[in-house]
C-alpha cells in the first residue's frame, strides 16, 4: 500500500491509480522528492523535478525513457540533475516562464497559469503560485476515477506553505495564491505530493490556514 514515506537511498514508493502510476523517489542531499508519472494505456512517462543523483533517476525512468521533465521552480535543488537526465533521455524541459531564465538548462516549454502538459492520455495543469519564487508552479492531475492529485513543489507542505525568507510581501502573495488557487478550488480528498518530505491532503491542512496566516510563515 502506498504511503508516500520515502528515504534518501531507499526505493521508490509507487501509487497506482486506474490511469496513472506515480513513483516517488527521495534523493540527497536535501531530501528532495522526484516523481515519475506513467500513463497506463500508452506507457508515456513524465518526470516532475530532477533534483540530484541522476543515476538513480535514470534507473527509475528505465528503458522506456521520458517525454518531459517539468521543473517546479528555479532553486538548484530541484534541477541539479536536469542536464544529465535530459542528455540521457532526450526529454523536453518545461518550467514557468518567470523561473525558466534562472534555470541554466534551456527550457523548451514555457508554462503559464493553467497551461497543460500532456503525456500519453494523461494531462497535468500548471498552477502558478507566487512567493517561494516568482515562477513556482504546482501541477494538478484531475483524476477521472477519484480525487485530484496535486504536486506542489516547495509551495505547500504538511504544516505550512513554502519558505519566503521572512519577507512579508512574498509570504502574503504565497498564502493568498495557495488559499485561492488550491484550497478554494480543490476538495479535501486531494492528495498532495510536496517537493520534500511526506505527502498530505488538502483536508488535513485546511484547518491550519488561519494559523499559518497569523504566524506569517
Amino acid at each position: 500500500m502506498y504511503t508516500g514515506n520515502v528515504e534518501v537511498g531507499g526505493s521508490a514508493d509507487v501509487h497506482e491509480l486506474p490511469q496513472l502510476i506515480i513513483s516517488k523517489l527521495a534523493v540527497g542531499p536535501y531530501n528532495n522528492n522526484a516523481y515519475l508519472l506513467r500513463c497506463r494505456r500508452t506507457g508515456a512517462q513524465l518526470l516532475i523535478d530532477a533534483p540530484s543523483e541522476p543515476e538513480r533517476l535514470l534507473s527509475l525512468i528505465g528503458a522506456d525513457g521520458i517525454e518531459t521533465v517539468v521543473t517546479t521552480h528555479r532553486h538548484h535543488d530541484h534541477w541539479g540533475a536536469l542536464a544529465e537526465v535530459v542528455s540521457a533521455t532526450g526529454a523536453q524541459t518545461a518550467a514557468h516562464l518567470l523561473d525558466a531564465p534562472e534555470i541554466p538548462i534551456p527550457t523548451d516549454l514555457l508554462l503559464a497559469d493553467q497551461d497543460e502538459v500532456t503525456f500519453g492520455d494523461c494531462t497535468l495543469i500548471a498552477i502558478h503560485l507566487i512567493g517561494h519564487t516568482p515562477g513556482s508552479i504546482a501541477l494538478l492531475y484531475q483524476n477521472p476515477d477519484g480525487p485530484p492529485h496535486l504536486f506542489t513543489g516547495d509551495c505547500l507542505f504538511p504544516g505550512g506553505v513554502g519558505n519566503t525568507e521572512q519577507d512579508a510581501v512574498r509570504f502574503n502573495s504565497l498564502i493568498v495564491d495557495v488559499s485561492t488557487k488550491l484550497f478554494d478550488r480543490l476538495p479535501d480528498e486531494t492528495w498532495v505530493y510536496p517537493g520534500h518530505g511526506h505527502d498530505t491532503n488538502i483536508g488535513r491542512e485546511r484547518p491550519e490556514l488561519a494559523t499559518w496566516r497569523e504566524r506569517g510563515w
